[in-house]
C-alpha cells in the first residue's frame, strides 16, 4: 500500500529477535497524538483501515484499566481485540497487551509500549516495540497483512490530528 502522507513508517524486523518496531512521525505536537491514543471519541476515528467499522466495547486508558474492540467488515465478519493497559504516563509512554481473539487458542499474547517524543516545530516521534510470545506470532502478524493496514491506520490519524489543530 502506498502512503500518501511524507510521514512514512519505518517497521524492523530484527532477525532472531521476538519483537518488531515502528517509528512513525506526526505533524502535531505530543500531546494531540496521545490525547488521540487515550481519549476514546478520538480513537474510533482513526483506529484501522478505512473499510473497518470499529465497535470500542470497553476502553479505560488508565494504568490498570483494560480495552476491548470489534472490527467489522463489509461483509458483516467481526474480528475482536483486546488487552490491559499495564501503564499510562502522559503523554509519554502507553505500555498495554494486545491479543486477537480470532486465533483458535488463547496464549498468544503482544506486550505492546508506545513512546511518544517531542520533536522541535510542534511534531511528535511515535516509536512502538511490539514483543511476541514466539516466533511462530510475530511472523503470523507479518503474514497477516498488518504492514498495510497500520500505514493506512496512521494516515487516519494523519487526518484527524490535522482537523484537530484546525480547531
Amino acid at each position: 500500500m502506498t502512503s500518501t502522507t511524507k510521514n512514512q513508517a519505518n517497521l524492523e524486523v530484527p532477525p532472531g529477535r521476538l519483537d518488531m518496531i515502528v517509528t512513525r512521525e506526526f505533524d502535531a505536537p505530543r500531546e494531540l497524538v496521545f490525547r488521540a491514543y487515550t481519549e476514546p471519541e478520538l480513537f474510533v476515528q482513526w483506529m484501522g483501515p478505512r473499510e473497518l467499522e470499529i465497535e470500542l466495547t470497553t476502553f479505560e486508558p488508565r494504568s490498570g484499566g483494560s480495552w476491548r474492540y470489534i472490527n467489522t467488515d463489509s461483509d458483516g465478519s467481526s474480528y475482536g481485540f483486546h488487552g490491559v493497559f499495564h501503564e499510562v504516563l502522559a503523554p509519554e509512554r502507553i505500555i498495554q497487551t494486545f491479543e486477537f481473539e480470532g486465533l483458535p487458542e488463547a496464549g498468544h499474547v503482544t506486550l505492546e509500549t508506545a513512546y511518544f517524543e517531542e520533536l522541535p516545530g510542534g511534531r511528535t516521534s511515535l516509536r512502538g516495540i511490539s514483543v511476541f510470545q514466539t516466533m511462530e506470532d510475530r511472523e503470523g502478524m507479518l503474514q497477516s497483512g498488518m504492514e498495510g493496514g497500520m500505514n493506512e491506520t496512521y494516515e487516519r490519524l494523519d487526518e484527524l490530528l490535522a482537523r484537530m489543530q484546525q480547531k
